[in-house]
């Protein structure tokens, strides 16, 4: 009876610790639920002191003063490469860099060359014509100068001659002498017509030397070649199809076609050192060429670098993200650089003395206005409007707050909205 009571006992025991359990573990997901617990919002304090405003930027290691390399004017044909380098490869002066197809300016060559054989052809058979036809005709022209003679031979006779002989003496005098007339005129004419004729050849064929001078020069053009020694940086192929806004080009590669004039790669000058960085739009108008810049090269962590702003591009990329491309040139270049290492740089914009200043994160904007939530002594948050004097990437400078306030580094007005939300949600459960 006794072990009958201490199992019965026991029993009770074990289901109050499981219930005890479970009761727990409910209120937990209860909490969890309704969301009950306590969310802190973090807030940072107002300080006035001296601020360094910066720009950092993560940009490329590369060359400057670029040799750029550039598809020839080959007549507007686009053409298709056939060989390219490698980006990052070495390269000394006279090695090839690119190859175009060829075959189209070969066969303009062939016809050229034809075309000049022909021309050649017809002017030495024109040429040999007229030499024969000219000794032709100065031997009619020496003969109807003799037969005028001979005629004014016979004309002295006449007062010895009876008066019809005379007569045809006359007669043939003036006709010998027509026919040199005429034959003088018919030479000149055909010496015209015959110079023309060649020139007219001699000019066809300084054209088929000129398409064919051509051709040879746009195929030799269409072997690009490194003009001093570096390494090749291989352009983006922006003549491409289906693209979009902010889209970032493709590399030339082996096949793709190209239009002249297009740049298709460069060859950077590796005395001098320069660094292209990706700089937010909102920062352009406080950097300038000449400003100093700090870099730190990622392959060479021990080894801080100098440099100042050598230029500005132009702006990119898509409305949300609108970027320019700023290029710093580094003044003391170590025999560690190679190309395509990262490498961070910060820009010193300005140095501010004695303003308040707080985290960026802090400053809120709607319609134009700038405000941050001072937190107020019972906890609450009110907003506050400021004026924004200057920012950078980690601190903004304001007026408008006073020194030791508080303020939120996020959105009240939203913690407030989503704990309402959540409350909605609660109520809307089946009790």
């Amino acid at each position: 009876m006794r072990s009958k009571w201490i199992r019965w006992g026991a029993g009770l025991l074990v289901f109050a610790a499981i219930s005890t359990a479970a009761a727990l573990y409910a209120m937990r997901a209860w909490k969890d639920i309704t969301g009950t617990k306590t969310e802190v919002i973090p807030t940072a304090k107002v300080v006035r002191g001296d601020v360094t405003l910066e720009v950092s930027a993560r940009g490329e290691l590369r060359g400057g003063n670029p040799e750029t390399l550039i598809a020839p004017m080959t007549g507007g044909l686009d053409m298709h490469l056939t060989s390219l380098r490698d980006s990052g490869a070495e390269v000394k002066a006279g090695d090839i860099v690119a190859d175009f197809d060829t075959t189209e300016q070969e066969y303009r060559l062939r016809e050229a060359q034809d075309d000049l054989s022909e021309t050649e052809e017809r002017l030495r058979y024109t040429r040999a014509a007229d030499d024969a036809q000219e000794e032709e005709d100065r031997y009619a022209l020496t003969k109807a100068a003799d037969d005028v003679k001979l005629a004014e031979l016979e004309v002295r006779k006449n007062p010895l001659l009876p008066a019809i002989t005379a007569r045809q003496n006359v007669l043939a005098l003036d006709a010998a002498k027509d026919r040199l007339t005429q034959l003088t005129h018919n030479i000149t004419n055909r010496k015209a017509t015959d110079d023309a004729a060649i020139k007219v050849q001699e000019a066809a064929r300084r054209r088929a030397e000129s398409q064919a001078r051509t051709a040879r020069e746009n195929i030799e053009a269409m072997t690009l070649r490194a003009h001093r020694d570096g390494y090749v940086s291989i352009r983006p192929n922006t003549n491409q199809n289906n693209v979009y806004f902010g889209m970032q080009m493709p590399a030339y590669q082996v096949g793709d076609t190209v239009r002249p004039g297009m740049a298709v790669a460069e060859i950077p000058d590796l005395r001098n050192w320069e660094i292209a960085a990706k700089i937010s739009e909102l920062d352009r108008g406080h950097i300038s060429v000449g400003q100093r810049t700090g870099i730190r090269i990622v392959a060479v962590p021990g080894h801080p670098y100098t440099g100042r702003v050598k230029e500005m591009g132009g702006t990119s990329g898509p409305a949300w993200n609108r970027v320019f491309e700023c290029k710093v040139a580094i003044e003391d270049p170590s025999v560690e650089l190679r190309p395509g290492m990262s490498s961070n740089i910060i820009i010193t914009t300005d140095q501010m003395k004695g303003v308040l200043s707080l985290p960026a994160q802090a400053l809120f904007e709607s319609d134009g206005k700038s405000f941050v939530y001072v937190q107020e002594r019972g906890g609450g948050f009110v907003v506050k409007p400021v004026t924004l004097v200057r920012r950078n990437e980690m601190r903004i400078v304001v007026t408008g707050l006073a020194e030791g306030q508080l303020v939120a580094l996020s959105n009240p007005t939203e913690l407030a909205k989503k704990k309402a939300a959540q409350g909605g949600a609660m109520q809307a459960l089946p009790k």
